[in-house]
């Protein structure tokens, strides 16, 4: 990877990569189809007017198609470049699907305040299998850098994720505000990825199309993150996962796949 790639992702929080995954692209529509078919414990159908806007996580053990590209593409050694990190661990995997006909959008938000996850080494890359126009995420440049986090939501009802009062940044509205704050977005082609920060701020349009837009992002660390405690369950939740702030995130459940 060129150098100006990370260079852009420490400036913008975000990068666009075109073609990396190509080739892995069947196998991924594969294993999104499988999750579909057999969604896990942790599927939501987050609550739509009209169309179907389903997402899951933490399925890459069972879905053999995840894990492959997981383990056998170069996604680990991109993640640790882009990261500047000397190592890459994976944290987890997460379907996305909106089908055509489905207005609503995901709200603004970080990932990083969902996670139990503390430290600047950190990407998730989001990678399409559908052709995306007017139809993917949304990015505020450099917002990765703000102090403070923005408020967590429920997708489902944009509810407060966590109970009682935190020091939270209010939901932003970047569209109205165009001058001060740059928002980055790319039409994309199956097997293009998007890698961003997990406190880079994102939404995503919905998908008034006829076509489905289906996406699978995988979740990397790097050689800086540890635990911390977050003020309720998490998501994922990870339950009796058995950490304490400060400690590197296990091994065992967390592999680190580079080098």
């Amino acid at each position: 990877m060129e150098n100006g790639f990370s260079q852009t992702f420490e400036d913008n929080g975000v990068i666009l990569l075109k073609g990396v995954f190509k080739k892995w692209v069947p196998k991924i529509v594969t294993g999104i189809e499988k999750n579909l078919s057999s969604p896990s414990k942790y599927a939501s159908e987050n609550n739509v007017d009209s169309g179907r806007f389903f997402d899951d996580y933490c399925n890459w053990n069972v879905i053999s198609e995840f894990q492959d590209f997981i383990l056998n593409s170069n996604a680990a050694k991109i993640a640790a470049e882009v990261m500047n990190s000397k190592t890459a661990q994976f944290f987890h995997d997460h379907v996305l699907v909106k089908e055509g006909g489905t207005s609503k959008e995901t709200p603004w938000h970080q990932d990083a305040p969902y996670y139990f996850v503390n430290g600047k080494k950190t990407v998730s890359m989001w990678i399409p299998v559908d052709p995306i126009v007017n139809t993917g995420l949304r990015f505020i440049a450099g917002s990765h850098k703000w102090e403070k986090m923005v408020r967590p939501v429920s997708w489902a009802d944009n509810s407060n994720f966590y109970k009682g009062e935190h020091d939270w940044l209010p939901l932003p509205e970047p569209d109205s505000d165009p001058e001060n704050i740059k928002i980055l977005e790319w039409s994309m082609e199956p097997g293009d990825a998007v890698l961003f920060n997990f406190r880079t701020v994102h939404g995503a349009r919905g998908n008034e199309t006829h076509m489905r837009r289906r996406a699978l992002s995988l979740r990397w660390v790097g050689d800086d993150v540890t635990y911390i405690d977050r003020p309720g369950q998490t998501s994922p939740p990870f339950p009796n996962h058995n950490m304490e702030n400060g400690q590197i995130l296990r091994t065992d459940w967390f592999p680190i796949l580079y080098p």
